[in-house]
């Protein structure tokens, strides 16, 4: 059963976005488990384009009293969480007015970009900043400060969790049930590091 913390339920619907290898989906798992404890009704919408060749990864995550589409709405979304710059720039057309987007400095070239047959968009940061508040992360870097490359996806989840109406213990937790033991103390730190950014 849910345990309730009292306080009113606010609706938030977040945009996880990404390429396949960085973690989205535990990501996303985490923060159901931790929304799910404070009493949240969730529903949650994964698409994965060739995910396993680093094709892109959505994860819509809707959170509110009461949740009856797993799916958001084109400018209605509060936050982009977004794991590459690129593809918060596929997206960037879901992120309402005031919405915020919390973005990793990483770059991933696609395919296409390898081949030779397109470019990588210049100015990313500067074009996301314009349409909503944007917080660049240097999740890798950060990852890597706390001991494994591959925990960039949960600083990342740590500044989400900054900004959202779930009490720190809560995500804490989650982190514990979703994350085998043997990755817990890195993926703690690196939660911590991320949760620490303004």
């Amino acid at each position: 059963m849910a345990e309730a913390t009292g306080a009113a339920l606010v609706p938030v619907d977040i945009l996880m976005v990404g390429v396949g290898g960085q973690g989205i989906i535990l990501a996303s798992k985490i923060l159901a488990h931790a929304a799910r404890t404070v009493g949240y009704d969730i529903k949650v919408s994964e698409i994965h384009g060739m995910a396993q060749r680093g094709g892109s990864v959505v994860t819509q995550v809707r959170l509110g009293e009461r949740v009856y589409s797993p799916l958001i709405p084109e400018g209605e979304a509060d936050i982009i969480l977004a794991f590459e710059q690129l593809e918060a720039l596929r997206w960037l057309e879901y992120v309402k007015g005031g919405g915020t987007i919390i973005v990793n400095s990483q770059v991933i070239y696609p395919v296409p970009v390898l081949a030779g047959m397109a470019q990588y968009p210049e100015n990313i940061i500067a074009h996301l900043s314009r349409r909503a508040h944007t917080l660049v992360v240097d999740a890798l870097d950060k990852a890597l400060e706390c001991g494994n490359a591959r925990a960039a996806n949960v600083v990342l989840l740590g500044s989400l969790a900054r900004r959202m109406p779930i009490p720190l213990s809560y995500w804490l937790s989650a982190i514990e049930d979703c994350v085998p033991a043997r990755y817990l103390e890195v993926n703690r730190a690196a939660f911590q590091s991320g949760y620490a950014l303004c």
